[in-house]
């Protein structure tokens, strides 16, 4: 099937023949999105992906309306709102890309109208006394495992950081080691888009871990850069900290699927349930909108009435009464 072309909305500088390369223009594209926008490669992937089946799914050179809103339903009997949400934005963000950069004089994609009913889904959170049960477990393999120190050290750093900062498992995979201040507590978290945020390290003990990791792994930290690493000298890569946690999480008799993820969730919720501020929220976390947000208060408020209903003490009175 030959890739959708589009013809005389064309500039003359990537013209060939009258027609464009589709293909070499989603490539431009994507290195404008990798270098100029600093997204990163599970982004990338995703826009690939999206703009690859969009245009593949037209037998014509430029789809007319009609035909964008059919594609449209046809994604909505295959996916969930969410991802049909993803893959139009992705489309629309390329479009966009065509019109400033004057390659295209009208956007197709500003003549469609979508309109989205999403089922509120509220992240999983760990419970606080799981939390504890698994971090007592890894300090005390600790006693048990002297040879393996170093990595022992590494993998409860990598796990108190999650909880400690909210960051995304990514976020904490990358961490440079200029970007951590060990005598301050203060880290530097490169986020979505190239955005860097800081946080500080509450805990002092949780301080005094990292610091503790630090000095023993310094040589190897030093070589490759990264403040995690795994036995190579490399990066711990965000597959062998799920791997890790999953190994943990087992050992101490957890039946919960816990996912770094959800450290991140639970770092949120308990946050607003011991009275933050939503927007202060919002910034620990690195959401570019408020909205995102806003679901952990929807975590908070279903948690207090669970609290209500099952501890009020008014549940423990013997009250005789009719109605």
């Amino acid at each position: 099937m030959n890739l959708f072309l589009l013809y005389d909305k064309i500039t003359k500088n990537i013209m060939e023949d009258g027609k464009m390369k589709l293909q070499e223009t989603v490539n431009g594209y994507l290195e404008y999105c990798k270098y100029r926008k600093e997204l990163d490669e599970k982004t990338l992937k995703a826009y690939r992906i999206d703009l690859n089946q969009y245009f593949e799914s037209f037998t014509c050179d430029e789809p007319a309306k009609i035909e964008i809103e059919q594609y449209i339903t046809e994604l909505h009997k295959k996916y969930k709102q969410k991802t049909i949400k993803r893959k139009l934005a992705s489309i629309k963000a390329f479009y966009s890309y065509l019109e400033e950069e004057e390659l295209i004089r009208e956007n197709p994609m500003n003549r469609i109208r979508a309109k989205f009913k999403e089922k509120m889904i509220l992240p999983r959170i760990v419970p606080r006394n799981e939390i504890e049960q698994l971090l007592n477990h890894i300090y005390q393999a600790g006693k048990d495992a002297s040879w393996k120190r170093r990595f022992w050290l590494r993998d409860l750093a990598v796990i108190e950081m999650c909880f400690a900062t909210g960051a995304r498992i990514y976020e904490i995979s990358n961490i440079r080691r200029e970007n951590v201040d060990l005598l301050s507590g203060t880290i530097c978290i490169m986020g979505k888009g190239g955005k860097e945020r800081y946080m500080q390290i509450g805990a002092e003990e949780v301080l005094e871990l990292l610091r503790t990791y630090y000095q023993e792994n310094k040589d190897a930290i030093a070589a490759s850069g990264y403040f995690f690493v795994n036995q190579n000298g490399c990066r711990f890569s965000e597959q062998s900290m799920r791997a890790m946690l999953k190994k943990y999480t087992k050992q101490a008799g957890i039946e919960r699927n816990i996912t770094p993820h959800m450290f991140r969730h639970s770092f949120a919720t308990y946050l607003i349930e011991e009275g933050v501020d939503i927007s202060y929220v919002q910034e620990l976390l690195g959401h570019s909108s408020i909205k995102t947000t806003q679901i952990y208060i929807h975590i908070a408020a279903q948690r207090k009435a669970q609290v209500l209903r099952e501890l009020h003490p008014r549940r423990h009175m013997n009250i005789q009464y009719t109605i």
